[in-house]
């Protein structure tokens, strides 16, 4: 036929590129400014549970003069506690449409805004006897943990060089286990886990807020927000200069140029758009699969049953306290190892290695706290086995599936993505919660062993169709994804 063939696009070769100074500071500082938060916020609400159990009872007393029933104060704990994924959840669903109206940072921006009101109610809780206060305050810091799990590791990922991208996006698990790591180090009794103390406990979450608050506004926005959704070119190539500390950026504004081409396909695609889109089916599938084994793993199993196993080596409370900093930081150490070989090993081989280490601590911590009641010596080994589970989390299934979410999709739908997997994780999460404290009554250290289908319907699923996506360029990605599911599926 006489027409012309249409130009076919060409993927730019970019040689590896420095970890610059300005690059380092914006990761750290969202990293630290909202992913801590999560980590904190998750966590530190079990510490002081037994005070605010209390504080309920009294605040119940002062407004109908008799104590609280039982089942009425269980109901207001729970509530207190159920609020934080609730309220995840809906920051998942509010992630998409603030990055796309307002822009990666301004909407880690915001977020922060939010922690610091939630840091005030808590600390108002107290003083005007009003436990709504909590658990208001409770659904806020949980919105907060829901826009950061999304939007950090999104903000680090458009803002990386490609063959820093993996690294980038694996800080923001870093900072939750950091996260993790202070609600233990200062919610003990013996610290700020006590009946005075625990609303400073519970405020300190504004912290972290206040300074990214404070240092963010000096770092540039998302290059690729810039100029494929707000079409401001020069802004873009400032902010990329700023980023890569070079004038020479020509190379990466023409791969955002290219990107922009593909992409023009994809615009305005909400929810159920993208799920109904041919061309990514399979992308979706491929996250929703990835964030519901990440949470069916038996992770939040694993840190429910954590003092538990503790206790039965025949340690002190105070030890335990100890084990489970040390654990943390042990566990921040690992993450900073997956961190320096992401982009060595590839995404694929820390999930296939991460997961199948998970299932198979799924089988032995099972059979070692079944046999402890008769041995008593097997509980080191149930500590064992608990410890290299959590270290499979550490490897692949913790850190890796935002990284992907993030590369399998293009600059417009990427925000659409993250509501999916963000929901996903929430959802998934609430529904372990809830069903895993009636598993164990049931199942006891049998409970384990429910987690171990999904550890290896992951592996199997990954083996077959998750390729590997290190240090290749958005447009690169797409084409390999859509080559491989197309083969495979």
């Amino acid at each position: 036929m006489g027409g012309r063939k249409p130009q076919k696009l060409t993927v730019p070769s970019f040689p590896p590129q420095m970890l610059t100074r300005p690059l380092l500071l914006v990761t750290l500082i969202s990293a630290f400014g909202s992913s801590v938060q999560y980590g904190y916020n998750a966590f530190v609400i079990f510490h002081p549970a037994k005070y605010i159990q209390n504080f309920f009872n009294e605040t119940y007393r002062f407004r109908n003069v008799i104590s609280i029933d039982l089942s009425l104060l269980w109901f207001q704990w729970g509530l207190t506690v159920a609020f934080f994924p609730f309220g995840g959840f809906c920051g998942a669903l509010m992630a998409g449409p603030l990055v796309d109206s307002i822009g990666r940072k301004k909407t880690l921006l915001v977020n922060n805004l939010l922690a610091m009101i939630a840091a005030a109610l808590v600390i108002s809780t107290k003083p005007m006897r009003s436990h709504e206060l909590l658990i208001c305050s409770r659904f806020f810091v949980g919105i907060c943990a829901g826009i950061a799990f999304s939007v950090v590791p999104m903000y680090l990922a458009e803002i990386a060089p490609q063959n820093l991208r993996g690294a980038l996006c694996t800080v923001a698990d870093l900072f939750i286990t950091f996260g993790i790591l202070l609600a233990e180090a200062i919610g003990f009794r013996e610290v700020l886990g006590t009946e005075e103390g625990w609303p400073i406990l519970l405020s300190l979450t504004g912290i972290p807020a206040l300074l990214q608050l404070l240092f963010l506004p000096f770092f540039p926005e998302s290059p690729r927000f810039l100029l494929i959704q707000r079409k401001k070119e020069e802004e873009a190539r400032q902010a990329l200069k700023e980023l890569r500390c070079s004038e020479d950026v020509e190379q990466e504004m023409e791969d955002l140029r290219q990107e922009e081409l593909v992409d023009k396909a994809e615009k305005d695609m909400d929810v159920m758009k993208i799920l109904y889109y041919p061309g990514l089916r399979w992308h979706v599938i491929s996250i929703v699969v990835l964030m519901a084994g990440q949470q069916l793993s038996g992770i939040n199993a694993a840190q429910y049953y954590a003092k538990r196993i503790y206790l039965s080596s025949g340690v002190s409370e105070m030890v335990v306290w100890y084990i489970s900093m040390a654990l943390s930081l042990f566990l921040m150490v690992f993450t900073t190892l997956v961190i320096c070989i992401v982009e060595t090993s590839g995404r694929r081989i820390l999930l296939l290695t991460g997961f199948s280490i998970c299932s198979i601590s799924c089988i032995f911590l099972s059979m070692s706290l079944q046999l402890q009641k008769n041995i008593p010596a097997m509980a080191y080994l149930s500590v064992s086995f608990h410890t290299i589970f959590l270290i499979g989390q550490a490897t692949g299934p913790n850190p890796v599936p935002n990284v992907l979410v993030a590369e399998y999709f293009l600059q417009t739908t990427r925000s659409t993505a993250f509501v999916i997997a963000g929901s996903i994780h929430w959802i998934c999460k609430f529904l372990v919660i809830v069903t895993y404290l009636h598993m164990d009554i049931e199942l006891e250290p049998y409970s384990f062993l429910f987690f171990w289908p999904f550890n290896i319907a992951t592996v199997v699923y990954v083996a077959k169709m998750i390729p590997e996506t290190k240090d290749r360029s958005f447009l690169e990605i797409r084409r390999v994804l859509s080559r491989h599911l197309a083969q495979r599926s």
